[in-house]
């Protein structure tokens, strides 16, 4: 594993365990504290500083044109929605934004039946993709990455997810959008938000559904993480609302421990990021990640847990990507 990497992740620190209904949240914490200052998405788009629209009048489905107007880097993180436009997309993978800069950035669809304006520029749609399909989309990205040094993913796998999702929730889309899912549990959801609170110089949580780790997500500012942590835990919430028979167990951090040890072992490439930096790609035996690094420094990492049948779905899926070339 890359070295700073590394340095990174053995210096992660827990919080006090934090647990509602079947999630358990670990605050992930570090002594380091030497990352490049920039913005959140939401940040950018307050300040009007950040444009993001349609990479032409007609369209492309797994791309977007945006406009940094400010003189600091913006992040993008792997996952985020944007909302409006044609339709609905989600980041293929976390992109730090040069300053002043104009970028095509990489996406997926997550509102199938839909392509037409509902808007010229994307908002922020407050919602992370669940990690499950997250995960999914993530090998995809990787295994396009290996054969083409192009950010693409799986549409079809992201759709037949978001479908999935829909059918397990209950929750019936027009256009079959994800937000819409999210938006029909927000109450539910809040009420995990309630419990798993932001603490002071968090970076990042560590998540437990049904006493299993799901995965975690890390930033390297404090004050990004706590703009992004409703979006995270949320996205960690909704997941866990869809577990048919939920459990209550308590887990403990030994198992965390031992999850942060695996990571360590992962197989590791490394490619040019669509922004700034590196965007290195991990694969271990039960584990998927990535992690944006720019100047020895890691501004994003997110690792999750991955069972032997998940891994075996991704060669179809695979071929599916392979053809879906355009929108």
């Amino acid at each position: 594993m890359d070295k700073d990497i590394k340095k990174y992740l053995t210096s992660l620190d827990f919080g006090e365990l934090q647990h509602f209904k079947n999630m358990a949240v670990l605050p992930l914490m570090t002594a380091l504290d030497d990352s490049h200052n920039y913005l959140i998405l939401k940040q950018a788009l307050d300040q009007h500083v950040l444009v993001i629209g349609e990479v032409s009048k007609e369209g492309r489905v797994p791309e977007l044109k945006v406009t940094n107007k400010s003189d600091m880097l913006v992040l993008l993180l792997d996952g985020e929605e944007l909302a409006g436009a044609k339709q609905n997309r989600v980041l293929n993978t976390t992109i730090l934004l040069k300053e002043n800069s104009e970028t095509i950035i990489p996406v997926s669809c997550t509102e199938q039946r839909r392509w037409s304006y509902k808007s010229h520029e994307f908002a922020d749609s407050g919602t992370v993709m669940i990690p499950k399909i997250r995960k999914m989309k993530s090998q995809t990205v990787s295994d396009s990455l290996q054969e083409s040094r192009e950010y693409r993913s799986d549409q079809g796998t992201v759709w037949t997810s978001i479908d999935e999702m829909s059918e397990q929730t209950g929750i019936h889309s027009r256009t079959a959008a994800m937000k819409d899912v999210h938006e029909a549990k927000e109450k539910e959801l809040d009420e995990y938000l309630k419990t798993f609170t932001c603490l002071p110089q968090q970076k990042g949580l560590l998540t437990f559904i049904d006493d299993e780790i799901v995965g975690f997500d890390f930033l390297s500012l404090d004050t990004a993480y706590a703009l992004l942590h409703p979006k995270l835990v949320k996205s960690y919430a909704m997941e866990a609302l869809m577990q048919k028979a939920p459990k209550s167990e308590k887990p403990n951090a030994d198992k965390a421990k031992g999850f942060l040890k695996e990571v360590g072992k992962c197989k590791e490439k490394k490619y040019k990021s669509v922004g700034k930096g590196d965007d290195h790609r991990f694969e271990g035996k039960q584990l998927v990640g990535s992690a944006l690094k720019y100047q020895k420094k890691v501004i994003h990492m997110a690792f999750f847990s991955i069972t032997e049948s998940e891994k075996a779905g991704k060669i179809a899926g695979f071929k599916r990507r392979r053809e879906f070339r355009t929108g």
